[in-house]
């Protein structure tokens, strides 16, 4: 059965959406998609990224290789996916929806998080899945090189192949590097599917038969919503009336989108955020997804937000029920989309590229390309390579430091915010943040360790946000957030108010074969994505908390609610 979905919007936005409707039906763009007419969108290069749209078909007739990876997977205690951005969160929303233990992700380059991990495994026991579709993306070539060597330390050099798989589309870089180190086995992905909305495809899929999902029901549930995505009427297309309502809100102003979600349901956010935001935000204008993880009540003034609320029929929350009634009938739009299965989550992700794929036509944009992903990995690359010439760091003066607290950013923004907040930690962050205006966004981007503790001081601090100024708070961990929502950050229109968190490491790890560590890595990352940030233009402020993460957060949550 497909998942039931159900909306409500004001009036003027419900007039504007059934004008949309019509002009889709008459200028037959729903059978123009699946034709794969380029013109749809921008005329480009749109035609060469929509293998995701029949990848459920194509799939269905090769079930038997993860059938076979399935029962080979169950030979070891672990796995372990090593990806970025769209290779990796699929995966990980599986792992948690179906709260499978001992499958792991890792998509940061803070050492304290590698080593995190590496704590858990047996390296004798555990496969390793490299899932990097050009083969060249820094960090999971990092993972691959730090865990080969461990490996091949514990069973030996000749044997370390074995214990690795990879995900990679033929002829990359990770193909070579997995038939010299006899990888043991490969999977080749589609060159016409880009990361994000490789879900459905052997990125997502692979995984899943790994980790011991039921693969072939799972893609029998979703092609139920590929085939009522091929209705070429919009109002009854599940996918094009979900992209129709978020392309016509954002013509309305309406350019947040903010994600609710059943406890069942809620990792689901993390990977609709990357999808929405990099699709949606580039060339000056975006929709901004605000994943709200915590149990904050959203806020309800204003017009410029559009709620999906993700529910599921057996495990949802009477109070978060009672939180988006609130909403309803305060006149905000609401999307409610409701299902029972956890194996029809497969649905969630087609009718959400079929409907990002809408907005994108409807915005008028390319959904399918990063343009402002690659501008922070140069960034990145410019200060690796200086410190594999020179063996260190360049050198940077913070503007201001407190109790061991430093701020950075550029002269403008520094001297902005010493006008407005004085010299104490307190009102130069009061300062930054006062920028906001209504219609604004603030993203905290923490490049710290993404764990439990830190997770929930974050979200204390996004609290704290929310409950001063008023604002939609966006939360993301660095480094992954760089190849997904970082797209729009940089990208989209500038309306976004940005604070980086930035440690000190207390230990550090090698990246074998590099002079480089993964904290020079991670380091190079955070300084290249808040240069980006400042050529753009943003309100942005770097925060270095020092070693004591958990007592910088703390600092920066006592100067807020001071």
């Amino acid at each position: 059965m497909l998942n039931e979905y159900s909306y409500t919007l004001p009036a003027e936005f419900e007039s504007a959406l059934t004008d949309a409707v019509r002009d889709w039906n008459d200028a037959d763009n729903i059978d123009r998609i699946w034709r794969k007419d380029a013109t749809v969108w921008t005329g480009s290069d749109e035609w060469k990224w929509l293998g995701w749209l029949d990848i459920v078909d194509r799939e269905l007739e090769d079930l038997g290789k993860y059938r076979e990876f399935a029962a080979d997977a169950e030979k070891f205690d672990d796995i372990v996916l090593l990806g970025m951005g769209g290779s990796s969160l699929c995966p990980e929303v599986l792992s948690l929806v179906f709260a499978k233990q001992r499958f792991h992700v890792l998509d940061s380059t803070v050492p304290a998080q590698v080593a995190a991990l590496e704590a858990k495994l047996d390296l004798a026991n555990t496969l390793f899945i490299v899932s990097s579709k050009s083969g060249s993306t820094l960090e999971p070539n990092c993972f691959k090189q730090y865990f080969f060597e461990r490996v091949a330390r514990t069973i030996g050099a000749e044997a370390a192949g074995s214990r690795f798989v990879t995900i990679t589309d033929p002829g990359s870089k990770m193909e070579k590097v997995a038939n010299a180190d006899k990888f043991r086995r490969i999977f080749f992905g589609d060159p016409e599917i880009g990361g994000r909305f490789s879900a459905m495809s052997v990125f997502g899929l692979a995984p899943g038969a790994a980790m011991g999902l039921e693969i072939g029901q799972f893609v029998e549930n979703a092609r139920e919503m590929v085939m009522a995505c091929r209705e070429s009427d919009a109002a009854a297309n599940p996918g094009a009336l979900l992209g129709l309502i978020l392309g016509v809100g954002h013509k309305l102003g309406r350019d947040k989108l903010v994600i609710i979600a059943s406890p069942s349901k809620k990792p689901v956010g993390a990977w609709l955020e990357q999808l929405v935001a990099e699709s949606l935000g580039k060339n000056g204008v975006s929709i901004i997804p605000i994943d709200r993880k915590g149990s904050i009540e959203p806020i309800i003034f204003g017009n410029e937000r559009v709620f999906v609320y993700f529910r599921s029929k057996t495990n949802f929350d009477p109070a978060q029920d009672a939180m988006v009634e609130k909403v309803r009938l305060a006149g905000q739009a609401v999307v409610t989309i409701e299902s029972e299965d956890r194996l029809n989550l497969g649905q969630e992700f087609f009718r959400w590229e079929f409907a990002t794929a809408v907005a994108g036509a409807v915005m008028g944009i390319n959904p399918f390309d990063q343009p402002d992903v690659e501008s922070a990995k140069i960034e990145a690359r410019k200060i690796t390579d200086e410190y594999e010439m020179t063996g260190s760091l360049p050198s940077e003066d913070p503007f201001f430091e407190e109790n061991g607290v430093k701020l950075f950013s550029n002269q403008r923004n520094a001297d902005e915010l010493r006008d407005a907040g004085g010299d104490s930690l307190k009102g130069i962050l009061r300062a930054h943040f006062e920028r906001a205006v209504p219609g604004d966004y603030i993203a905290v981007l923490a490049y710290i360790e993404m764990n439990f503790d830190h997770v929930v001081e974050i979200e204390k601090l996004r609290h704290a946000i929310l409950e001063r100024i008023g604002i939609s708070t966006s939360i993301q961990f660095g480094p992954r957030f760089l190849h997904s929502t970082g797209q729009a950050f940089k990208g989209g229109a500038n309306n976004g108010v940005f604070l980086q968190i930035t440690s000190d490491d207390v230990s550090d790890l090698p990246v074998p074969g590099q002079k480089y560590t993964f904290g020079v890595v991670k380091e190079a990352q955070s300084r290249g994505d808040f240069q980006v940030l400042l050529d753009r233009g943003r309100r942005a402020l770097r925060i270095q908390i020092g070693s004591d993460v958990a007592g910088g957060l703390a600092q920066i949550l006592a100067a807020l609610e001071d």
